[in-house]
């Protein structure tokens, strides 16, 4: 499997009192599929999964699957922090009809190169899936280092690795040592810098409220190859992205970012806390702007 364009970690909109909002769910699929992402990614951290409990992820799997109907592949991540709880959610996901998985390094246990090899070796044994690596060491503690790419790299399923270091340095490396296993750029500050080394895909959580804004750079820079507009683009892009890593309030900007777009995507499950009206009120301005000055860039309506 190649993954080339936008993938999209979907949100899990929630009613006030944190159970599923299954209509706002088919609304959100239904919206970044008509408006052209590559792929959708269920149970990244996007989706809140280490809020939910087993049952409620197995179900988020099997419902998504029905509302995407093979339309854009289904990536599943299987984040534990015990292998076998990982296992379990590959072998959920495969039967729900995944068509790949995203595979993190487990958090908190701070394993070794070596020992995260051998975690996602035993999901791939029990799944037989394509795989994204996901390598985010601000949330995991750990760098999927050297060692875990090469045990990793002789198997044909680990195709692609989601980089969310903010290390520029591994994006070189990635690009230059291990060519076999696709680039993604998983920091959204540094997606220029991913196309310009050759990634070919993007996991981006703002795609979630802003697919178009994200599908225009991609297709500036990784399909027409003109990176005079991507720097357009993506200078356009930048406010947004301060905005979203600032002050530790991701996961609610990518909600109410959706809910501006008439899909109540509801609160963030505790601990984290809905927005305030002086946070709701600059996301919508930031986002406004953005639409408007790539608008002028592409010449067409956002």
């Amino acid at each position: 499997m190649r993954f080339e364009g936008i993938y999209t970690p979907i949100v899990t909109p929630y009613f006030d009192d944190f159970s599923c909002n299954e209509d706002a769910l088919e609304k959100t699929v239904e919206h970044l599929i008509g408006a052209g992402v590559h792929g959708i990614i269920v149970a990244g951290s996007t989706g809140e999964y280490y809020a939910q409990t087993e049952q409620e992820r197995i179900w988020m799997m099997n419902r998504c699957a029905e509302l995407i109907k093979g339309r854009v592949p289904m990536i599943v991540g299987t984040g534990a922090i015990r292998t076998e709880d990982s296992v379990r959610f590959a072998e959920a996901a495969k039967a729900a009809g995944a068509d790949a998985l995203l595979i993190a390094t487990p958090p908190y246990a701070y394993p070794t190169g070596r020992e995260i090899a051998l975690h996602a070796l035993a999901i791939d044994r029990a799944a037989n899936l394509p795989v994204m690596l996901y390598n985010y060491p601000g949330r995991m503690s750990v760098n999927m280092d050297e060692e875990t790419l090469d045990r990793l790299g002789r198997s044909p399923n680990f195709c692609a690795i989601k980089e969310s270091s903010g290390d520029i340095n591994r994006v070189h490396m990635l690009a230059r040592d291990y060519p076999h296993i696709g680039l993604s750029c998983g920091m959204d500050d540094q997606a220029l810098e991913f196309f310009a080394w050759g990634a070919r895909s993007w996991v981006c959580a703002g795609s979630n409220f802003a697919p178009e804004a994200h599908i225009a750079l991609y297709k500036a820079c990784a399909v027409e190859g003109d990176f005079t507009k991507g720097r357009a683009i993506m200078s356009a892009m930048l406010p947004l992205m301060s905005v979203l890593e600032q002050g530790g309030k991701f996961v609610q900007c990518i909600k109410y970012g959706l809910t501006l777009r008439g899909i109540d995507a509801g609160p963030p499950r505790k601990p984290l806390q809905p927005l305030n009206k002086d946070d709701k009120r600059q996301l919508a301005e930031v986002i406004r702007t953005m639409n408007t000055t790539i608008s002028k860039i592409i010449g067409e309506a956002i």
